[in-house]
């Protein structure tokens, strides 16, 4: 999680990954204040960052369901694109390398998320 560097106004000015001089406030990645940070070149709009972490909530809603799926035998992995087989597997393997990482994801109901 990065911490911030915020502006009198309370505006995220800068991002750091270790604690420094007036970056001592700790966000998830996720955070809106954040977002606006690294999309502020869409000209102030607050949308397209709103946008972006709603589809980044999204891409694990559909990891989750294609989970299920294989789980309960619907679908079998290898009935997805071969492409698809490769980004799931990839961000499953990601998904275990972090978990061992403090502070990268948060735990619940002894899954990460």
């Amino acid at each position: 999680m990065p911490y911030v560097c915020r502006d009198p106004s309370g505006k995220v000015i800068a991002l750091s990954e270790t604690e420094a001089e007036g970056m001592c406030e700790n966000l998830p990645a996720s955070h809106p204040d954040i977002l606006d940070f690294l999309f502020r070149d869409t000209a102030g709009d607050r949308g397209s960052a709103r946008f972006l972490a709603s589809d980044l909530g999204f891409i694990r809603v559909v990891e989750d369901l294609v989970a299920v799926l294989v789980e309960k035998r619907v679908i079998a992995i290898t009935d997805l694109p071969a492409a698809a087989q490769d980004k799931l597997m990839d961000r499953r393997s990601l998904r275990s390398y972090l978990s061992g990482m403090s502070g990268m994801y948060e735990e619940g109901e002894g899954k990460i998320i």
